[in-house]
């Protein structure tokens, strides 16, 4: 990614678009501009690329796309990079770009209000509706924002089949599954596809509602991921939901910005567990040690709007006590970064990667828990909290 940025802004005059699958691969890449730019600058001065990019192909080969050192370009951007705001930055960077084009609904939704912040007067276009196993639907309609994409599903991409889904039941055990012709408007679907090369009836886990049709073909709106046990307390849209009051939160009494986040369901003790993970953005209260022990006020706000959005079931299983105390982690900037490289050494390819926002991995939950610097234990039906603070490899509890 780094040196597709370095080579963007070498001629950053013939970039007329941006692109991405997804918009959480540009929020990743604006993240590494904000962390690199002194870097990316010194190295269009000079011509040459960072003594980190080891490969020799890789190294020859953005060499010769620099053309040599280029001190008035470098001059430019140090210039725009070393302003406090970075509102409409892209617009900078790249001012001949027209447009950027990406999927923002769903759980990327989440992205979207900082990718609209460094867009500045570039317009940003809902994307096509791509998964790794094949294409399944192409926006027809970009004149409408992103976060209203409707996707018109391409009936010779792959074999469709739709499984109902109903929000409310614990299992779809019995249902049946109908072709593209079949379907109806305004309800919701699990993707089913056989594609051209190997996948026979494979559930993609994406679910769908059907909200028109263009000609025959079916137009959808992406709701959420499917639950992949059966009698999953928590969905992807639960969580979502619940997250964005929980920002709201953070930003209104902490001052932060929440970067990411996910949850994972431990089964392994003696009662269900829900492990809440969130990463905060610099600069903010909790990454201040002084500022962090006076913050127990604010995390139990917070806890409180995350354990009223997280839905009926888990309402109900948390009330029986089938579910114990929910566990909240603030983990440091840049941890969720390892998730993806943890994704991409198991295969997945980064261009498709969308970030987890319910854990299944043991190995991510590892990863998450040592990158840890606060954690909340809160228990809603006596208003309870325990915190735990991990301050300079010291832990002090409250």
């Amino acid at each position: 990614m780094y040196c597709h940025l370095l080579c963007g802004l070498r001629h950053s005059n013939l970039v007329d678009g941006i692109r991405a699958p997804y918009v959480a691969g540009l929020v990743r890449a604006i993240s590494l501009l904000e962390s690199k730019w002194e870097h990316l600058c010194h190295d269009l001065e000079y011509g040459c690329p960072s003594l980190e990019i080891s490969d020799a192909l890789i190294r020859n080969s953005v060499i010769e796309v620099l053309c040599g050192p280029q001190p008035e370009l470098a001059m430019r951007f140090l210039s725009i990079c070393k302003e406090k705001d970075w509102e409409g930055i892209l617009s900078k960077l790249w001012p001949n770009a027209r447009y950027i084009k990406c999927v923002t609904t769903g759980s990327m939704e989440q992205y979207y209000s900082k990718i609209k912040y460094h867009a500045g007067e570039l317009s940003v276009l809902g994307g096509d509706y791509f998964a790794s196993e094949c294409c399944v639907g192409i926006n027809l309609d970009i004149s409408q924002p992103p976060e209203l994409t409707r996707f018109t599903m391409l009936p010779t991409a792959a074999y469709f089949e739709f499984l109902p889904y109903d929000i409310d039941k614990m299992s779809d055990r019995g249902e049946e599954t109908v072709d593209l012709s079949a379907v109806e408007a305004g309800k919701m679907y699990e993707l089913v596809v056989t594609t051209y090369r190997v996948l026979y009836r494979y559930r993609l886990g994406d679910i769908v509602k059907v909200v028109g049709f263009y000609n025959s073909s079916p137009q959808v709106e992406f709701v959420t991921r499917a639950p992949k046990i059966p009698g999953e307390i928590l969905t992807e849209g639960n969580l979502i939901s619940a997250m964005k009051t929980f920002q709201e939160v953070l930003r209104n009494e902490a001052m932060t910005e929440m970067a990411d986040f996910a949850c994972f369901l431990d089964r392994e003790l003696g009662s269900m567990r829900l492990k809440v993970f969130v990463e905060v953005r610099e600069p903010s209260i909790f990454l201040q040690q002084k500022k962090l022990l006076e913050s127990d006020g604010v995390l139990r706000k917070c806890c409180s709007c995350l354990e009223d959005g997280f839905g009926c079931i888990y309402k109900l299983m948390r009330a029986k006590g089938e579910v114990g105390p929910m566990l909240l982690y603030l983990v440091k900037p840049g941890s969720f970064d390892k998730i993806l490289q943890v994704a991409i050494e198991s295969g997945a390819p980064a261009s498709q990667y969308k970030p987890p926002k319910i854990i299944r991995n043991h190995k991510i939950v590892d990863l998450m828990e040592v990158s840890t610097f606060v954690t909340v234990c809160f228990d809603s039906s006596d208003d309870n909290i325990q915190t735990t603070f991990s301050l300079c490899n010291k832990e002090e509890s409250f």
